[in-house]
C-alpha cells in the first residue's frame, strides 16, 4: 500500500507537467510563460499572507477576530501559494479553487467565543468616548 501511495506521488508531478506542456500547445502560449506565471502568483500570495498573517494573529490575540477562522483562512492561502509555485495546469486549478473558497466570510461557522472581559461586538471606532459624573 505504501508503494502505491508513493507511486501515486511521484507520476502526480509527471502527469501534471504532461497536461501543462498539451494546454500550452492546444492555448499557443509557451509552457514556460505558465509555469512562469503560475511561480510568480504563489510567490506573492505566500509573501502577502505573512503579513496579513501576523496582523490577523494580533487581532485574535486582542479579542477583536476569532482565531480558529483567521487559522483556517491562513492555512488555506499558504497551501494555495504553495500548490501554485509546484509546476502544472492542475495543481494551479486546484488552488484557485482553495481561493476562491468563502470560508472567511461572517456567519459562516455559527457562533464564535468571546474572551472574557470582551464585548460580543468589533470595535471599528463608532464608540463615544467621554466622562460622567453622578448627581445625587
Amino acid at each position: 500500500m505504501r508503494f502505491v501511495v508513493l507511486s501515486i506521488l511521484m507520476l502526480f508531478p509527471l502527469v501534471d507537467l504532461v497536461v501543462t506542456a498539451r494546454f500550452a500547445r492546444w492555448s499557443g502560449v509557451p509552457m514556460w510563460m505558465w509555469l512562469t506565471g503560475s511561480a510568480l502568483a504563489g510567490l506573492w500570495v505566500l509573501t502577502n499572507e505573512r503579513g496579513q498573517f501576523r496582523a490577523r494573529t494580533l487581532a485574535a490575540f486582542r479579542g477583536d477576530e476569532p482565531l480558529l477562522r483567521n487559522l483556517l483562512d491562513s492555512g488555506r492561502r499558504v497551501l494555495a501559494g504553495s500548490l501554485l509555485l509546484v509546476p502544472g495546469i492542475l495543481t494551479d486549478a486546484v488552488a484557485l479553487l482553495l481561493l476562491m473558497l468563502p470560508i472567511n466570510r461572517r456567519g459562516g461557522f455559527g457562533p464564535e467565543p468571546v474572551a472574557a472581559g470582551r464585548t460580543a461586538h468589533r470595535r471599528d471606532g463608532r464608540a463615544l468616548d467621554g466622562e460622567y459624573r453622578r448627581l445625587d
